[in-house]
Order: C-alpha cells, then sequence, then structure tokens
C-alpha cells in the first residue's frame, strides 16, 4: 500500500509541475497581449493624429463657385504650363470629374508667407467679386509650404497676345472701349468697394483675361500680397522691365492706386496703338516706357499715327469725325494716367466716367 501512495505521488507531482508552468505562462501570455494591445492602440491613435494634422494643414478653402472642388481632384488634374515667373507657374488643368479647364496658380513655398499669414489673406481675395475680375474660386496649402490658387478658365487668352496677334477685332474702335471700360470698372471695385483699397499692384495686359466676347477680367489682383519681400520685389522688377512700373515706385510695398493708375494708361496707350509697352533696346536717355515710334509720334503731334487705320475702316465721314474726337479724348485721358507726376495723375472715377462717356461717341 505505502508503494502505491509512493507512485500516485511520483506520477502527480509532475502533473501539477506541469500544469503550474502551464498556468504561470498563460498568465504571461495575457498580460503581454494586453500590453501589446494598449500599445497598438496609442499607435493607431498617434497615427489618426498626424493624419488629422496633415488634413488640417493640406485643406482646401472653398470659395463661392468652386464649393465642388476637392484637393485631390485638383491634385491629380492634369496640367498644360502657360506662364512661368519668378515666384510661381500657371496651368491650363483638366478636372476629369467635372469635364472642365481650370487655372491652377503654383506659388513656391519659397516665395510666400507662411501658410498662418496667407490664409487670412487668401480668405479675403477669395471674397472679391465682380464681373471683371477674375475670381479665386479655391485656395490649397500643402504641408510643405505648397500653395494653389484656383481660378475659371478663360479660352480667349490674355490681352497682350490678343493685341500681338492683331487679328482684327483688336483693331476695332468699339472693342477698343469695351475692354478699357472694363478693366476700368474691375479697377473701380479694387480701389473703392471695401474700406482699404485693393491695390493690384502687378497691373499689366497679360494680367487681364478675355472671354470669347472680347470681355476683360483682371487677374493677379493683391497677389503680391501673398508674397515674401524678396518675391514682391522681384515682381516689381519684372514689372519694369516690361514698362508697367510707375517712376516714383521703389518698393512694392509701397504701391498705391496711383501706381496701378500709371500701368491702367500704359494698357490703354497699347490697346490704342498696338504696340508693345517698351522698346526691346530702349535708349539710356528715354524716360517714359513707350517705343520711340510712339514717343515720336506724341512730339510730333501726329496723333494719327498713334493707331491703326484699320480703326477707322468701313466708317462714314460722320462716325469718322467722331471717332477720332473719341480717340483723341482716349489718348490724352492715357497720356494723363501716365503722368510722371503722382498727383496729376486721375483717380479711377474720373478714368470710368471719361471711358464711358467716349464709348458713348
Amino acid at each position: 500500500m505505502e508503494h502505491k501512495h509512493k507512485l500516485i505521488l511520483v506520477i502527480c507531482l509532475p502533473s501539477i509541475s506541469t500544469l503550474l508552468l502551464l498556468l504561470l505562462l498563460a498568465f504571461c501570455l495575457v498580460r503581454r497581449m494586453r500590453a501589446e494591445g494598449s500599445r497598438d492602440a496609442e499607435t493607431a491613435f498617434q497615427c489618426k493624429e498626424r493624419d488629422l494634422a496633415a488634413n488640417a494643414s493640406e485643406d482646401l478653402i472653398w470659395f463661392r463657385g468652386g464649393e465642388h472642388l476637392t484637393a485631390q481632384e485638383i491634385l491629380d488634374a492634369p496640367g498644360e504650363v502657360i506662364g512661368k515667373s519668378s515666384y510661381g507657374t500657371l496651368y491650363r488643368a483638366c478636372l476629369v470629374k467635372s469635364n472642365s479647364l481650370t487655372l491652377l496658380r503654383f506659388l513656391r513655398p519659397t516665395c510666400t508667407l507662411r501658410v498662418k499669414e496667407v490664409l487670412p489673406i487668401a480668405e479675403f481675395l477669395g471674397s472679391v467679386r465682380h464681373p471683371n475680375l477674375v475670381p479665386l474660386n479655391a485656395f490649397y496649402a500643402g504641408s510643405r509650404g505648397e500653395k494653389l490658387m484656383v481660378h475659371p478658365f478663360y479660352a480667349a487668352g490674355n490681352l497682350a497676345q490678343f493685341i500681338r496677334d492683331d487679328n482684327g477685332a483688336a483693331r476695332k474702335w468699339p472693342i477698343i472701349c469695351r475692354i478699357s471700360t472694363g478693366i476700368a470698372r474691375g479697377l473701380f471695385h479694387l480701389h473703392t468697394s471695401n474700406e482699404k483699397p485693393i491695390i493690384h499692384g502687378n497691373l499689366k495686359s497679360k494680367n487681364i483675361l478675355l472671354d470669347h466676347h472680347c470681355n476683360p477680367y483682371v487677374s493677379d489682383f493683391g497677389l503680391h500680397l501673398l508674397l515674401s519681400p524678396a518675391a514682391g520685389q522681384q515682381m516689381l522688377e519684372r514689372s519694369a522691365s516690361e514698362g508697367y512700373k510707375a517712376p516714383e515706385l521703389i518698393k512694392l510695398k509701397d504701391a498705391c492706386e496711383a501706381s496701378d493708375i500709371y500701368s491702367l494708361g500704359v494698357i490703354l496707350l497699347e490697346l490704342l496703338t498696338g504696340k508693345p509697352a517698351i522698346d526691346e533696346n530702349p535708349t539710356p536717355d528715354q524716360d517714359f516706357y513707350l517705343p520711340s515710334v510712339l514717343r515720336s509720334a506724341i512730339i510730333d503731334d501726329r496723333i494719327s499715327d498713334l493707331y491703326h487705320p484699320n480703326i477707322l475702316q468701313n466708317l462714314s465721314n460722320d462716325q469718322r469725325v467722331v471717332t477720332e474726337d473719341g480717340i483723341l479724348k482716349y489718348f490724352q485721358l492715357a497720356m494723363a494716367c501716365c503722368s510722371p507726376s503722382r498727383p496729376l495723375r486721375p483717380d479711377i472715377k474720373q478714368i470710368l466716367d471719361k471711358l464711358e462717356e467716349i464709348g458713348k461717341c
């Protein structure tokens, strides 16, 4: 009997030891799984936080007309480069979802202010609406500092191309009056419709877009507000090289209504003459941003040399007299806008009233 109990004890002890070992292993395994589960949950939460932060920094701000857009659609849109500058690139992009064209302006991170400074300005510019202004439909700010401005697309291109191509329409007096008046209306809205005037800062014929009916739309207004001081100065230097900078303007931050008026005057003279704003090789003593042939006509008082003969084509004698009188008034107005003395330039209200009067003749 004693040997039997010893046998049972010998058999049971290893079994109990094994069972205790298994229980200990199971307990350790459960604790490890719980710990790992906790770490997994924490990691998942941290990832979610990072995703939310990324989404917040890569958000798309919508304005009127851009409510249907998504950041992904804009970033995935195939585009064609149609313009470049020191601070960005302009694309004609196709939105696949709506099968429509749009203008995308990419601003280089190194040329713009920080996102927290840019967003309030973008929201303000996105609220500006007028029939002769290119609206900002959406604004995208990426996590790496990249920024995209989304605008409608205008199929007829810009005013500089329109004048240079000389397809006939650019030499029609009613078209010249319509474009000039539309530009002035857009600028009038910028200068007068807010508590503080919105200064365009880079007004030139390349920044006037046209639709198929030759209606003008002023683009790029207030863009300089988004740029760093260095990039803004480069913009001003480019404007000077093209003949649009007011002579008193040294730094872009000092741009004002009067400097916009000077640029408008140069555009009016471009429309009238069909000539570029500045000679490709200006003489050292040239003190006015106009081609030499135009300056000679001004000095010799040969106003008839200032405009293309086709402007008066197919007009009766009475119509010719009225049109020539309108052309003279138009030229005098443009020259007043381009006065080297800032106080002598008319304001935008006076310009608009005069253009509307000329257009009725």
